[in-house]
């Protein structure tokens, strides 16, 4: 029996960009990074500590999203044609990097990763991620969580608690359709939480979910265990709050295991080294430098100059640091079973991202962590929240406070000055949203299709993700763009739906260019969606 378990949480989540009108489009490029240092890595991990026997439990959020990019056919073509590029780009690189040993083993490295990630994605998973990551909650080693239709960051939505209902409606039914069950936690995107949404979360049959440390510790009432056990809502939903230590650890850039000397730069790509001519194929059509993801050097220390990398180096690094992950759990956990009547549990929340395209050693990391925790000690176990719940089912009841896992802690990052104009725009859209389902209970033909369309648009400009990017400033004239352009076409269709005079054309162009959530119901957004005939997600019906 462990003295304490570690709940490890990856948060998965991209904006739903998805540009058919044109055919190179430079953001669609996040997700097929992702997919390639990230996603495909991950399962890969846990494909070979399930064939190889080693037991673990990890915790994801797939938000609606990112698994509505997983099943578009179109980006699964691109990013297959994405694939074939990047491996004749590696096969050009072995050849020119011939008479360079230390740069043509790693061109050897990266023409070996594209081609597994081209075998997974096409031959293993059919081209579509879902499958594989749902058959490892089909075999009980991770527990996929949901989260809200587009990542909007609730507690700034809450001044119409109906919308906040929809994002979560949405977000469920999104999980039932691709994962054929209900889901049972929750992630708020953000961990963004304000006092009444764990009302609407258990609404929907969620039992639990996650805040920042300060939203459990500074809680009305103080709880006992601080952060190493779950609370309850006065609503019955589990908070779980997150361990500062643990999590610090890994994603600090400055104090934690990525800065490492030894591990790869993310910054020095060849797609910004090699000469135009060479490198024009594989950038961007209007010759625009982009990451091809073929990086050749280390962190090396804080200059200018770079060291090759080694990989052998930086695998001997991520299994050091994984065995003092480890050892920094176990002495936690060896120091609160003594004030506990339970054992401790150790929850690490993270951005999936992380580990393989920001830290390319991540999921190498995770690898070696789980197979240590499982062979080389008795002291902790890895746990899903679900597992910790039905293990200990009685836990104080108290109010957790409004917090999020942003700079500061709370909404800053979302609400400043160079974001705060959305949101006058945001709850107008929101009211009238309500208004046109209130309306229109139960609509038909072209009506139907607009007002679902409506509900699209609306979903997809409340996304927290362009309010970060305009506070970042790393894509602001995208971010501005998509907020505006969803807003616009969100106010045309509540005209056209009120004046009865809806254009079809454009209607049909919109669903087809923005076609998240195909089965969304409008209704989502009634006051009384109980009782206008909506099939609303199962777990609200209980």
């Amino acid at each position: 029996m462990p003295q304490g378990f570690l709940t490890i949480v990856l948060h998965a989540h991209l904006p739903y960009v998805r540009h058919p009108e044109h055919e190179y489009f430079l953001e669609e490029m996040w997700y097929y990074e992702a997919l390639t240092e990230t996603y495909i890595p991950l399962l890969e991990v846990m494909e070979r500590l399930v064939k190889e026997g080693v037991d673990f439990r990890l915790t994801m959020s797939l938000t609606p999203p990112l698994v509505s990019m997983f099943n578009d056919a179109l980006l699964q073509d691109r990013y297959e044609k994405h694939l074939n590029r990047l491996i004749e780009l590696a096969e050009k690189e072995l050849e020119r990097t011939q008479k360079q040993p230390e740069f043509n083993r790693l061109a050897q490295m990266y023409f070996d990763l594209f081609h597994r990630a081209r075998y997974m994605f096409s031959q293993q998973y059919g081209g579509n991620l879902v499958r594989g990551f749902k058959r490892f909650q089909d075999l009980g080693k991770l527990e996929i969580i949901a989260s809200a239709a587009t990542h909007g960051f609730l507690p700034l939505l809450y001044v119409n608690p109906q919308a906040v209902r929809a994002q979560i409606a949405a977000g469920i039914k999104s999980y039932q359709q691709n994962f054929d069950r209900d889901p049972i936690g929750f992630w708020l995107p953000e961990c963004g939480y304000t006092p009444g949404i764990d009302e609407i979360l258990q609404e929907f049959g969620i039992r639990y979910f996650f805040t920042d440390t300060h939203g459990v510790l500074y809680a009305s009432k103080r709880p006992k265990y601080g952060i190493f056990a779950p609370v309850y809502c006065p609503s019955g939903v589990a908070a779980f709050g997150r361990d500062a230590e643990s999590s610090k650890q890994v994603w600090s850039a400055e104090e934690g295991y990525p800065g490492d000397f030894d591990y790869r730069d993310f910054y020095r790509d060849i797609g910004f080294d090699l000469d135009l001519d060479y490198i024009r194929p594989y950038i961007h059509p209007e010759e625009i430098r982009i990451h091809t993801g073929l990086k050749y050097y280390r962190i090396t220390a804080r200059t200018n100059h770079k060291e090759p990398y080694v990989p052998e180096w930086a695998k001997e690094k991520a299994a050091t640091h994984a065995g003092n992950f480890m050892f920094n759990r176990q002495k936690q956990v060896e120091w609160l079973v003594s004030l506990m009547d339970r054992a401790p549990l150790i929850v690490s929340p993270y951005d999936a991202e992380l580990f393989g395209h920001w830290w390319f050693e991540g999921p190498q990391f995770l690898d070696y962590l789980f197979r240590k925790l499982y062979f080389d000690q008795n002291t902790l176990k890895t746990i899903t929240p679900s597992e910790y719940l039905t293990k200990y089912p009685v836990n104080q009841v108290v109010t957790p406070t409004q917090s999020s896992w942003g700079n500061k802690g709370y909404n800053e990052v979302w609400l400043e000055g160079s974001n705060d104009w959305i949101y006058r725009h945001l709850h107008k859209a929101a009211d009238r949203m309500v208004e046109l389902a209130t309306a229109y209970p139960q609509a038909s033909s072209l009506t139907e299709r607009a007002l679902q369309q409506a509900a699209r648009e609306l979903l997809l400009a409340q996304s927290s993700d362009w309010a970060f990017i305009m506070k970042t400033g790393t894509a602001v004239d995208y971010a501005i763009k998509r907020t505006k352009e969803h807003l616009l076409n969100f106010s045309r269709l509540y005209t056209e739906i009120k004046e009865n005079r809806i254009d079809a054309a454009w209607l049909q162009h919109l669903e087809q260019k923005n076609n998240i959530f195909p089965e969304i119901d409008y209704r989502i957004y009634h006051p009384d969606y109980r009782n206008v005939g909506l099939t609303v997600p199962i777990s609200a019906t209980g």
